[in-house]
């Protein structure tokens, strides 16, 4: 079984920025990076130049993550630096979905959505089979440390099922709170990519490889699948 991990670059510690970049560039498929403006989460976290920074020392797959009350302005300013997928708030995106879709596929670019915990499947049926991805959140957002939802796991099933019954070709992540506590229900909800945080990985050690060590053995212990990376 292939599992794919992004890890989430605002819970890594920046001291050793280019240290854990490097090393996790030949562990990863992509890396998550969060963009907030303050306003749709009270919090400011990454932006556009932080993703050109990375892209100076890796050739790995940038996903971004908006939280943003201006989808239209961000998802501009990320096609300027290329981040390969880029995901809009659904809550963001009505009127303007299309619109996005659109713009980032011209640009020869990914174009995902992001479902907060209380958001339902059905605000994004109208444009399910352009998406390349889906984020289904398994915390609020905003802030890291966030307590699990368990609920949010029924999406990434009933994703599952919709992808398969229509032929859609959109990955599915998830993203909050992917750790040894939770790996469990997370794998036998069965999403494509693991978002992993400061639970999951970066704050299992200082030593990025001793974090990595720990939390592919975390997984195996849960899940029994061993990561090859």
């Amino acid at each position: 079984m292939n599992v794919k991990f992004a890890p989430s670059l605002m819970t890594m510690d920046l001291d050793n920025f280019k240290e854990q970049i490097e090393f996790l560039s030949d562990k990863v498929d992509s890396f998550h990076v969060d963009i907030m403006d303050g306003h749709f989460v009270p919090n400011l976290t990454l932006s556009p130049w932080f993703i050109e920074q990375v892209k100076k020392i890796s050739d790995t797959p940038i996903s971004s993550h908006l939280m943003v009350e201006d989808p239209s302005f961000w998802v501009d300013e990320l096609i300027k630096v290329h981040s390969e997928y880029i995901c809009f708030p659904a809550e963001r995106a009505n009127g303007i979905a299309f619109r996005l879709i659109n713009k980032i596929h011209d640009a020869g670019l990914k174009a995902g959505v992001v479902l907060n915990p209380e958001t339902q499947i059905s605000e994004i049926k109208p444009y399910l089979e352009a998406l390349d991805k889906i984020t289904i959140m398994t915390v609020d957002p905003g802030f890291a440390g966030e307590k699990f939802i368990q609920s949010s796991l029924q999406k990434i099933k009933d994703l599952r099922s919709i992808r398969e019954e229509n032929g859609y070709h959109y990955l599915i992540e998830m993203d909050g709170s992917s750790n040894r506590k939770s790996f469990k229900r997370i794998f036998d909800a069965q999403p494509d990519i693991y978002i992993i945080g400061r639970s999951g990985l970066f704050g299992l050690s200082d030593d990025i490889e001793t974090a990595w060590d720990m939390m592919t053995q975390n997984f195996l212990d849960a899940t029994g699948v061993a990561i090859t990376q």
